[in-house]
């Protein structure tokens, strides 16, 4: 079985690389730079090739004459659909990784709007998205990022092909390109015996990369053209966060809770949510897919790689 991953050396992406390679499959994951390639997936088999996403002859190339697999990360727009469309052609099962942000509550807010937005209750897949956007829009921006994921979406699930579109909340994991626990984990580390924390109660729902690995593990076995939510099977509150990353690292500091600062810098976290976002996952699990482990367990496996980084 051969797995190929587009983007393969971050946290969703090597977390996969490693899982599917763990299983015995034969695993090409690409890159822009050759030194970020983490030594754990080389040491396991993984084979790392320099090709850029944009250049879509050379993913065909290394499609070559198919693959059961094929993961892509790095689509951000209809046109990256389309580019890649023949390769996808070649392949079982393709899977196109894309964002729990394009989902908006019924007023229309979503989680890039000024407004924050107010979900009833866990988001399933049929929830309503904003409105793709166009060709000429940016997705690179806080306005265009969104609408040209969800542009992106409908393109690979219109093509007719078996494509398995991927929502992820907030992503954590080792190799994640920006760690969102990493302002914690530096003040723990250096021994901060006080931390501040606003909205201790706030709940943005995390997503662990091995469990996102395990749900494209799952859906490689059964392809279709789908939507999938992707998230942790627990979903807790920013404080139930910090004290994970706390207790892993030892730190017997104090949090000191601020529910009204007049300074938004102070107590500011990842996970600051002025109401819940949650995503619903019961679509994967009925395809049997079964999570890892819960968020706070997984935390730890980013918090270790961070750490390890700020002793150094």
């Amino acid at each position: 079985m051969r797995a190929i991953i587009l983007g393969g050396t971050g946290a969703m992406g090597g977390a996969a690389a490693k899982m599917l390679a763990a299983n015995g499959w034969s695993v090409d994951v690409t890159g822009r730079h050759p030194e970020q390639m983490p030594q754990e997936l080389s040491e396991a088999g993984v084979r790392f090739h320099p090709i850029e996403r944009s250049n879509a002859d050379a993913v065909e190339r290394l499609v070559g004459n198919g693959a059961e697999l094929l993961v892509d990360l790095l689509t951000y727009q209809a046109a990256d659909v389309c580019a890649l469309l023949p390769a996808m052609s070649s392949v079982d099962c393709p899977v196109l990784i894309s964002t729990r942000a394009v989902y908006v509550d019924p007023e229309g807010h979503h989680v890039n709007s000024d407004e924050p937005p107010k979900f009833a209750g866990p988001i399933n897949e049929t929830s309503l998205t904003l409105p793709p956007a166009h060709d000429d829009v940016n997705p690179f921006t806080r306005e265009g990022y969104a609408p040209s994921k969800v542009a992106a979406e409908r393109t690979a699930l219109d093509s007719g092909l078996p494509i398995t579109v991927i929502r992820p909340s907030k992503v954590h994991g080792r190799w994640a390109r920006n760690p969102r626990t990493r302002s914690f984990v530096e003040l723990m580390v250096r021994g901060e015996q006080d931390i501040e924390l606003a909205g201790a109660a706030s709940i943005d729902h995390l997503t662990a990369a091995t469990n996102t690995a395990a749900l494209i593990a799952t859906i490689a076995s059964q392809p279709g053209a789908r939507i999938l939510n992707s998230a942790d099977p627990d979903s807790p509150t920013a404080e139930q966060t910090v004290r994970a990353i706390g207790r892993h690292l030892g730190w017997t500091g104090t949090l000191k809770f601020l529910d009204d600062v007049s300074d938004p810098e102070r107590g500011r976290n990842p996970w600051l949510a002025r109401h819940p976002i949650v995503l619903d996952t019961i679509a994967s699990a009925e395809l049997g897919y079964v999570p890892v482990g819960t968020g706070l367990a997984l935390l730890a496996e980013e918090v270790d790689w961070v750490a390890e980084r700020v002793r150094a």
